[in-house]
């Protein structure tokens, strides 16, 4: 028997190490297949992927100390609980018992409400999160509300926007009154009148949300009174980089007024908590908080207090994402966004219900949303290690690129006279505007594709009907959402439906056998789906000769769109084309390459077509109202 000695990589040995230079020549080769002749670094360029910001994703990441560019050594990320806190807050990160599960109760019945929590409580949220005042509970309603709740074991979360004192005082008061001790209370009063401006264009007077901080400090250790909110701009089309250099200005604001007001540093760092969005890209959201916490870590630096720079974050699953149509596949997206947003380090995670969108979460979209952290806590065993995605080149070089992306916008705020001063100037409206702008072109030309709106819809899908939600601040940043193109598409379908017992009807004339068009017209098909037409076909296929008969027949409302190969559309589109119209098609499409059989077909669909162009454009030719 041989004894191999153990070095555990004795069997490597005999192999030669492989070259980032050979692997690029093996890239270049499948490039070759695929038409394209570009060599060395244009190979791997040619793999990489632009996202906002300026960043770029490469295809590969290695550790190459030698080099100047992405896989030179970053930065020093530390341990947990020591600056600059990139890979966490604390020393034990969320290993001892997991993120705080933080469930969110909208709505103004306070009975309602209480009973919303105690389900919620008893089955698996650690802590709640109201909204208080015009578009939730009313403050002096709050006791009713969190009766029976366990105030020095539940921590609560407050978001009371304009009316923020009434209801932190409230909340002082309850516990208070039901005798929990000063250092048993948890709690963020969720005090951010930036915050509130940006969402409704409303400035609120800032010198009662200091006196609540300076209350908080000195008499309730586990309060935290201001809350940096980043969700408005995240929820105005805003990138992770400018959330990020959005939060930093208000964070360095707040602790402006707060150092101002005879506060000591410490003291005022410590009245902070940040909230952010996790979203569905999860190695974008797990760089965001990581990047987050070394942003903060450096002001905290420059304060000259580097060790009361440890963020405490809250992530919330984004509303952007989340959909109208097919709500269901929002369980897939806030359950990637939840696991980011855990393995990034966030302190507290709430997941939104499914049908957030639609109204009031009925019981058991709440259910699925608590139980998401349940699964990833309890099964999946996601926080029994500190910051997991530490380490990997792919993610630290991400971190890096964005907390540098963030630095720079936070720096053009300040410049512009800080956080105030620039949401009252409109610079910060139009930087989110251009961003949305470019992003919205990506969500129009499905190349950000939308399971279930943009890509595979269900246009037999029965809607869910939930009870109105409280109205939602408005008036200042605008609300957007990634399906609000295709909804507004849809809606237009709906009210078809519903006048003329029909949705509007594409005819897909597939030429010749499946082979040739099968894959045409499961574009086209997915395609026009996404703004509510139905595609009505001949089950084999048309010709000239049966075209006329096959769309007469299938009740379309004055438009097709040939499907098949380029061979075929030589062969047969102008023939087929012509009979099309003279059965009744007032315009053809033809599903490919434009200028394919220039003069037989009006328009075109292809991969990368404004995807919402065209479907306006059918809607409007068949005469359906806007």
């Amino acid at each position: 028997m041989t004894v191999l000695p153990d070095d555990g990589l004795s069997l490597a040995a005999e192999f030669p190490e492989a070259t980032h230079e050979q692997w690029q020549r093996l890239v270049e080769g499948v490039l070759r297949k695929s038409g394209k002749e570009v060599t060395g670094e244009a190979a791997e360029a040619a793999l990489s992927t632009k996202l906002e910001d300026g960043l770029i994703t490469r295809p590969l990441y290695t550790a190459r100390p030698e080099a100047d560019g992405p896989d030179a050594d970053g930065p020093d990320t530390g341990f947990p609980g020591f600056a600059p806190f990139v890979r966490g807050g604390t020393p034990e990160g969320n290993s001892a018992s997991g993120w705080d599960v933080r469930q969110r109760i909208a709505g103004s019945d306070p009975v309602r409400v209480n009973e919303a929590a105690l389900a919620d409580l008893e089955n698996g949220t650690t802590s709640l999160w109201l909204t208080v005042g015009r578009q939730g509970v009313p403050a002096e309603a709050l006791g009713r509300a969190l009766q029976d709740v366990y105030l020095d074991l539940a921590p609560v979360t407050l978001d009371a926007g304009a009316e923020y004192a009434e209801a932190a005082r409230a909340l002082l008061a309850l516990y208070a009154e039901r005798e929990v001790a000063p250092e048993a209370a948890r709690a963020a009063l969720g005090i951010d009148p930036l915050g509130h401006e940006a969402r409704t264009g409303e400035a609120l007077d800032t010198a009662p949300a200091v006196e609540i901080a300076r209350e908080a400090a000195a008499s309730w250790p586990g309060v935290r009174a201001l809350t940096v909110d980043a969700l408005p701009y995240h929820e105005a089309g805003g990138s992770a980089a400018e959330e990020l250099g959005l939060s930093l200005a208000t964070g360095v604001a707040y602790l402006r007024a707060l150092t101002g007001a005879g506060l000591g540093t410490e003291a005022a760092f410590g009245q902070l908590e940040f909230r952010y969005s996790a979203t569905a890209d999860q190695f974008l959201t797990i760089a965001k908080l990581r990047a987050a916490r070394r942003l903060w870590a450096r002001i905290a630096e420059a304060c000259g207090t580097p060790e009361a720079g440890a963020q405490r974050q809250h992530a919330v699953t984004s509303p952007v994402m989340m959909t109208r149509r097919d709500p269901w596949v929002n369980m897939l997206r806030t359950t990637v966004a939840c696991m980011a947003a855990g393995v990034g380090g966030a302190d507290s995670v709430t997941v939104l219900p499914f049908d957030s969108e639609l109204g009031l979460p009925d019981a058991f979209a709440r259910r699925i949303a608590r139980n998401t952290s349940t699964v990833l806590l309890e099964e999946s065993h996601l926080a029994r290690v500190i910051d997991p995605a530490g380490g990997s080149y792919y993610v630290e070089q991400l971190t890096d690129e964005l907390a540098h992306a963030a630095w720079e916008f936070f720096r053009t705020v300040e410049r512009a006279g800080g956080l105030a001063a620039a949401l009252r100037s409109g610079l910060v409206a139009e930087r989110l505007a251009a961003t949305w702008a470019a992003r919205s072109k990506k969500l129009a030309t499905r190349r950000e594709p939308v399971t279930g709106v943009s890509e595979f819809p269900l246009l037999s899908e029965k809607p869910l009907v939930r009870e109105a939600a409280p109205a939602v601040p408005s008036g200042g940043l605008p609300r957007v959402r990634r399906d609000e193109a295709y909804e507004a598409l849809r809606a237009r379908s709906d009210a078809h439906l519903e006048a003329a017992g029909t949705r509007p009807r594409i005819f897909l004339a597939a030429l010749g056998p499946a082979s040739a068009h099968t894959a045409r017209a499961t574009f086209a098909s997915n395609l026009f789906q996404a703004g509510g037409i139905e595609p009505v076909h001949d089950p084999v296929s048309v010709d000239a000769a049966n075209a006329a008969e096959a769309y007469a027949a299938s009740g379309a409302d004055g438009v097709a769109v040939l499907c098949s190969s380029d061979a075929l559309y030589e062969e047969q589109a102008a023939a087929v084309a012509a009979a099309l119209r003279g059965a009744g098609a007032a315009t053809v499409f033809l599903a490919g390459k434009p200028g394919t059989c220039a003069g037989a077909v009006d328009e075109y669909v292809f991969a990368g077509c404004d995807a919402v162009a065209v479907l306006s454009s059918v809607l409007d030719r068949m005469g359906v109202a806007q």
